[in-house]
């Protein structure tokens, strides 16, 4: 049988094939998830959940005129591959191949870019609002999951929507995950819809009595009747007392359905949500056993599902593993993650300490807020967030946590590059937003032991702390037994000698780049002294005016952009102490980053001992300018 899939170049040979045609189509663009993300990883299961909604979606509206928005944008495979892009497929987050997300830049169809949760209503309405006010005819589709409704930003938008345009579609893809499964009582409620039979049994006889009576009497009595039995069931019935129209909840996997129903949507004169059931990882089996690792994942088996072992443990396990020490011996531990416990490796803490445990939804706001109230009241929550994800929490640092000097720690999994997710997933510029905050102490380990140490010096600091650490393996360093505190500000000397050239400071990850730097310099007969600089807030001032004194340069390194980051810092200092010594920063340029692979990344942009080594040549030559 020819390949239907291989033949779509563009969203409009979709809308001539029939219907078991598209249901061909779902099967082949199944297989091409499978196959392709097999070799690259990348979000299987929440496109697998998928396919049959955007097909469905693509058949009836007309892209780019009419414009969809994914939530997360995670799950939008499916419509690259209907949008001209299935030939490229095969090198979705490969370097110089297609993104793991939507990408404005990219195609024309993707409307509009995204990578965190919560973002699609809001800019779904303000594409609305500008069609509106254009007197433009297309449709505005925004397709977020449940857990998008755990984020406070779909509320302000959900709040807006009726008010501000009276025409938009709003999907629910409601598969009760997100990374992990969800929690709340929005969770809750939207399971109360899906398995309540009374509205089912009320929702049907309403319609049936339209048909049988017949007229606008019967039609406006049948939906009174509806109103009524709704407001029996749950205090309010959220989406309409918001001003949008409810429909479903509908098989989203039902392509004959689907269509009909967007067909009849968008019809409508006034904002609607339809909400969709869907079965994240359909298709694959592995996928729906482990919905949590099939959300997101590197290369597997496609025959079986199974992924290499990685051998030695990721930093993410060794802050869990820590953390259930630190609980188990104190009972005032609490830790806090916003929907990622899987992520964040939490779910290993949970197991061990269910009742110290704190999974809040997509919503890092409140994650902090909710940290901050625990810390007036002696406890020491441990708030577990990705670097890229807790700048969604700037306000409750600063306003709530730091001004008043609470002891909550900021634990930031993927501080630094996070390569094959790309600019949205990036966590370069935590030290920049941070640093600048009173109270606040930032630091950064070299390794696995260092992390635990980290952790129980937070645990021990009576103040907002904040502990970055990278995604991935770290460099197999044993963790002690017991962990040690670290004293405040204070680097480490790491190599050092009488006659050193050069001092490097590097910061956390980067310590290894340093010390491969140091060698090749002795190779060259130069002296390098290395500091592992740990903190980038308080930096170690001593250390610095010594070097400084005895140094002909400073050699930064850091896995941060360079505005606002570590270097920053240090120049800071040494402008403040009054010294002149040369400071060469290395670490990331004033953009945003692509995806692709950590090291091809890190050569292109110069963060290399190579590169490093060139930046810093000129320094040490002027001494043999200068007269004897």
């Amino acid at each position: 049988m020819a390949s239907i899939l291989d033949g779509i170049v563009s969203p409009a040979q979709v809308q001539k094939l029939s219907i078991p045609e598209l249901e061909q189509l779902a099967a082949e663009i199944r297989e091409r998830l499978i196959t392709v993300l097999s070799n690259n990883g990348g979000h299987l299961g929440p496109n697998l959940g998928v396919v049959e909604l955007t097909i469905a979606m693509h058949y009836v509206f007309h892209t780019p005129e009419d414009r969809f928005l994914f939530d997360v944008s995670h799950q939008a495979y499916v419509h690259k591959l209907l949008t001209g892009r299935q030939s490229q497929f095969h090198t979705i987050r490969t370097p110089g191949g297609l993104n793991g997300f939507m990408l404005r830049t990219e195609s024309e169809h993707d409307s509009y870019g995204a990578g965190h949760a919560g973002t699609a209503l809001s800019a779904a309405l303000g594409m609305a609002v500008a069609r509106d006010k254009n007197g433009g005819k297309e449709h505005v589709v925004a397709v977020a999951g449940d857990a998008a409704f755990t984020c406070g930003i779909t509320y302000e938008a959900l709040n807006n929507i009726a008010h501000h345009t009276k025409r938009m579609i709003v999907v629910l893809n409601d598969n009760e995950w997100s990374i992990d499964k969800n929690v709340g009582a929005i969770a809750s409620y939207l399971h109360g819809i899906v398995t309540s039979p009374r509205f089912d049994y009320l929702h049907e006889h309403a319609g049936k009595l339209v048909e049988k009576v017949g007229g606008v009497a019967a039609l406006r009595m049948a939906r009174k009747a509806e109103e009524v039995a709704k407001g029996m069931l749950w205090p309010s019935v959220i989406f309409e007392e918001l001003g949008l129209k409810y429909y479903g909840p509908i098989d989203g996997h039902d392509i004959a359905t689907l269509i009909k129903t967007f067909e009849f949507l968008k019809k409508q004169d006034r904002p609607v949500l339809l909400h969709l059931l869907t079965q994240k990882g359909k298709g694959f089996e592995p996928a729906m056993q482990k919905q949590k690792k099939f959300h997101g994942l590197g290369p597997y088996d496609p025959e079986t599902g199974e992924t290499k072992p990685l051998g030695r443990r990721t930093y993410s396990e060794v802050f869990a593993d820590t953390m259930v020490k630190l609980a188990d011996f104190d009972p005032k531990v609490l830790a806090i993650t916003a929907a990622m416990p899987n992520g964040t490796g939490l779910d290993r803490f949970q197991a061990h300490h269910p009742d110290k445990y704190f999974d809040v939804g997509i919503a890092e706001e409140h994650a902090v807020l909710f940290a901050a109230g625990l810390a007036t009241s002696g406890y020491k929550p441990f708030c577990a967030i990705y670097s890229t994800f807790l700048q969604r929490a700037f306000d409750p640092i600063v306003h709530d946590v730091c001004l008043q000097n609470l002891p909550v720690v900021f634990c930031m999994d993927r501080g630094g590059l996070s390569a094959d997710d790309g600019p949205t997933h990036h966590g370069l510029f935590d030290i920049s937003y941070l640093r600048g905050i009173p109270n606040l102490v930032h630091m950064s380990p070299k390794d696995e032991d260092e992390l635990a140490d980290m952790l129980f010096t937070a645990k021990e600091w009576n103040g907002p702390i904040a502990i970055r650490y990278p995604r991935g393996l770290g460099p197999g360093k044993p963790v002690k037994d017991v962990p040690r505190a670290i004293p405040i500000g204070k680097a480490e000397l790491l190599q050092h000698s009488d006659h050193d050239r050069v001092a490097i400071f590097a910061l956390g990850g980067m310590v290894p780049m340093a010390e491969e730097i140091a060698r090749k310099l002795e190779g060259e007969g130069i002296a390098a002294a290395v500091i592992n600089a740990r903190f980038a807030k308080p930096v170690d001032v001593a250390m610095l005016e010594f070097f400084a004194g005895t140094a002909e340069v400073i050699l930064t390194l850091e896995d941060h952009v360079l505005r606002g980051g570590f270097g920053s810092a240090v120049m800071e200092e040494l402008n403040l102490l009054g010294l002149n010594t040369p400071v060469v920063r290395v670490g990331w340029p004033d953009n945003f980053i692509e995806h692709g692979k950590q090291e091809p990344l890190r050569e292109k942009y110069g963060l290399t001992p190579e590169a490093a080594i060139a930046k810093i040549r000129p320094y040490l030559e002027v001494r043999k300018l200068l007269p004897v």
